[in-house]
């Protein structure tokens, strides 16, 4: 069966929210609100998505696999953030969504108001404390978190198998009848379709199976016991509502029966620290901490989301010998110079409204005149460059070379440079690399959040005390000039000249390089090790692979992980001091 989320909105961690930029630039335009352009943009997506289904004949009303639809993405948060225009905004995308007849149910997850036909759902971790907004709506569970995303900089989540079934049996017990696990299937955001900012390439998600199509265990196997568990339970579950009946003051069973005699019980412990020995129908049960027992008969245990059966497994990443090795060739980039593509105005312009998301990088460029008779030449105190940038990185250069470089993080995208910079008498050319590290995708009005170097720009040190050069023109030029030569393509990359042997080896900031390789035999996934580079784009064969950053080493907490207890995105984190991101998928067109 499908549950076809058409949103348009998707979040995702994914550039944008979904969204094309283009959206951005619609004339009196504002996302997700009581928007004339906005909803008929929306409308218009909407409508000829359903029609596409239509004219395949798939929704269920016609024979075909979609049972289920949503309009819309969590958007309760943001209806109260809104107020009155949002919760306009959520009626009309309601009555739009039913009034266009695909004969299956609408959804509408996180959000209570949802108004009738529209069942409202949960999303999160847990959702057994969940209750649609009608007695008469089913319970439903649109987004199950298997794990969490990985951020460039943050460690790797990984959600303990033992709780997700812990999660997943609670909801079940307490009459839950329709769960959709997220991500079921990890997977990659190739390209520059990640978002955030700063979210990783990888969308692994430490899902049941993995970022590679390979099964991920314990977690998938306990799963898929679990989900035995629950099957052998469906005479009893689908005929009446739980009777629920306290075992102790952490201790409760919930009994389902029908007519004909069908029972099933789920004795839950939801303490996190301690076993607990129940009695229930004349019989003891030892129940581990923070666990369910599913019996299908109400008397044998065939299940324990505490006790795990399947066998762990650790994927191991091999070598793969390369035949002569690798031979690499490399391109510099210029970082003094313009050319037919630049323009010049006055003050700083903002990232994305100069780019148009066409590219991660916006060049900002001055000239600075200093005298010869500064101070900071006698005493050896340069002056200090502070530059404000709304995110997410920048490259500092001074007359062509590197002075420095920060970054934000996905909390905190913004950043401040501000060190002694080497100048000359006479004129200096400052250069800023702006670097967008993926479109926000979540949060009220995000097509209204700003990237780029939006100043103030300041010099300190100087005779004169204080120059601010915010206002003085600047230049700015869209994309590197290995983007505008299409050097990660076969056909571009063989219109410049490449250095070899030695050169290769030199450290030069904003470097290309490139190498060829036969693919090695078998089917087997394929990654590439990426740890030793810095940060920056690879590309195969002309396909985007993604961005890179193994710099960026990953801080947070990487403690003992007990599957017991509240979990969150913090806990259970791994690879602290590490990338968070190693190795990046190959697909081969």
């Amino acid at each position: 069966y499908v549950h076809l989320r058409i949103g348009p909105y998707a979040c995702a961690e994914w550039n944008f929210g979904g969204f094309p930029v283009w959206l951005k630039y619609v004339p009196g335009i504002s996302f997700r609100t009581d928007n004339g352009p906005f909803k008929f943009q929306m409308q218009r997506f909407t409508t000829k998505i359903v029609n596409i289904m239509k004219a395949e004949r798939l929704y269920e009303s016609q024979g075909g696999p979609i049972i289920l639809s949503q309009i819309e993405n969590e958007y309760g948060p943001m209806e109260y953030e809104l107020g009155a225009p949002g919760k306009a905004y959520t009626q009309w995308a309601a009555h739009m969504a039913v009034g266009l007849g695909t004969g299956v149910p609408w959804v509408m997850c996180k959000q209570d108001d949802a108004p009738d036909p529209v069942i409202n759902t949960c999303n999160g971790f847990y959702c057994d404390y969940f209750s649609p907004n009608k007695a008469y709506k089913p319970k439903m569970w649109t987004e199950a978190w298997t794990g969490w995303f990985t951020g460039f900089g943050g460690t790797v989540p990984h959600r303990p198998a033992e709780d997700l079934a812990f999660s997943i049996a609670r909801f079940i017990q307490k009459g839950g009848s329709f769960i959709n696990y997220y991500m079921y299937h990890g997977g990659t955001n190739f390209g520059r379709t990640a978002g955030g900012p700063f979210i990783a390439t990888s969308y692994d998600y430490d899902a049941p199976l993995d970022e590679y199509g390979l099964l991920r265990q314990p977690k998938w196997g306990h799963l898929r016991d679990l989900h035995r568990a629950i099957k052998l339970c469906e005479p009893a579950l689908v005929s009446a509502d739980p009777t629920v009946t306290r075992l102790g003051n952490y201790q409760e069973a919930h009994v389902f029966k029908s007519k004909s005699g069908a029972c099933a019980a789920f004795l839950a412990n939801y303490n996190p620290r301690s076993y607990a020995t129940v009695s229930f129908g004349n019989q003891h049960y030892n129940l581990p901490p923070w666990s369910v027992s599913i019996l299908p008969n109400c008397k044998h245990t065939v299940y324990n989301t505490a006790r795990v059966g399947s066998q762990s497994a650790t994927m191991k990443m091999s070598p793969v010998p390369i035949h002569g090795g690798l031979s690499w060739k490399a391109f510099n980039e210029e970082t003094t110079t313009t050319d037919d593509s630049s323009f010049t105005v006055t003050g700083l312009l903002e990232q994305i409204n100069a780019t148009r998301d066409l590219s991660d990088y916006l060049w900002y460029s001055t000239d600075v005149v200093i005298n010869s008779n500064e101070g900071f030449f006698r005493n050896g105190k340069g002056p200090v460059l502070t530059v404000l940038s709304a995110g997410h990185a920048l490259h500092v250069f001074i007359n062509g070379q590197l002075s420095g470089t920060v970054y934000g993080s996905v909390d905190f995208p913004k950043l401040t440079f501000s060190e002694s910079v080497k100048l000359r008498a006479g004129v200096n050319k400052i250069s800023l690399l702006s670097v967008a590290v993926g479109l926000p995708n979540v949060g009220p009005h995000f097509e209204t959040w700003n990237a780029g170097v939006l100043g103030p720009i300041t010099l300190n040190g100087l005779n004169e005390g204080r120059r601010d050069l915010t206002w003085q023109k600047w230049s700015y030029k869209v994309g590197l000039k290995g983007e505008a030569l299409s050097l990660h393509s076969l056909s571009g990359s063989s219109s410049v000249d490449w250095l070899q042997g030695y050169l290769v080896s030199r450290k030069q900031p904003l470097t290309w390089f490139k190498t060829t390789f036969d693919a090695p035999a078998g089917v087997a996934p394929l990654a590439l090790d990426m740890n030793s580079m810095g940060e920056g784009q690879v590309w195969l064969n002309g396909q985007h692979l993604g961005r890179y950053w193994p710099a960026y080493k990953a801080s947070g907490s990487c403690d003992y992980c007990n599957y017991a207890g509240i979990y969150n995105e913090k806990k259970c984190g791994t690879n602290c001091g590490e990338a968070s991101q190693r190795w990046y998928e190959i697909y081969f067109m």
